[in-house]
This record gives structure tokens, sequence and C-alpha cells, in this order.
């Protein structure tokens, strides 16, 4: 049941849902080991002082860790907020300045994140 368009376009119903889901589904996998990762490490921190925790943290394979699970994460957050705008907003004009302001609010925290954890990286 596919309209003459899409057979040339090669897309499903909506134009992307599959790669939508997996997009999701990767970022949830890399989610769940950049995680336990992340509680590892702090778990390693916990009772050290200041100083420490900042050598640490600022270490290079930890610093990217941390960039890569900001990353993933800012990700896996916009894809999420725009499912939910996509599913419940109906009004068309409101739904394309959500799921702008979504993408601007994703990427603002991964911004901010990087460059907090690219600081801690190189403040030694």
């Amino acid at each position: 049941m596919r309209t003459p368009l899409s057979r040339v376009l090669h897309l499903g119903a909506a134009g992307g849902g599959a790669e939508h889901f997996w997009r999701v589904r990767v970022t949830a996998a890399a989610n769940i080991v950049l995680v336990s990762a992340f509680v590892i490490v702090m778990l390693a921190t916990v009772g050290r002082p200041h100083g420490e925790v900042a050598a640490i943290l600022g270490s290079p394979l930890v610093a990217s860790l941390l960039v890569l699970l900001i990353l993933s994460v800012a990700v896996h957050m916009r894809l999420g907020i725009q499912v939910a705008i996509e599913d419940y907003v109906t009004s068309e004009a409101l739904k394309v300045v959500l799921l702008i302001a979504s993408t601007f609010f994703a990427a603002a925290i991964a911004v901010v994140g990087i460059l907090s954890v690219l600081t801690l990286a190189f403040a030694g």
C-alpha cells in the first residue's frame, strides 16, 4: 500500500519513521553504555578531594566519554520531544515552532555541557 511518490522517493508513509525509530534505539543503547561508564567514574570519585575529582573528570578518556554522553543524551532527548510534539500538538504552526525550539534547546544543552567538560579538561 504505497503511493507512487513514496516508491520514487523510497519513503514510508511519513517519510522517515524507520530512520527515526533506529536513531532512538541506537542513542538509547549508547546511553546505557555511556551512563554505566559515567556511574562507574562517579563512584570512583566519591570521597575524594575536589582537585582529584577535577583531575579525573578532566582526563582525556573520561572527558571524551562525558562529551559522547552529552551528545547522545541531547540527541535522544530531541528525538523524544519531537515524538511528543508530533503526537500531541494539533496546530501545524505551533508544531513547527515547538520543533524548532526543541532543537535549539537540545543544542544549547549539548553546547553548555560540552563546553563545561572541555573547560574542566583544559583547565589543568
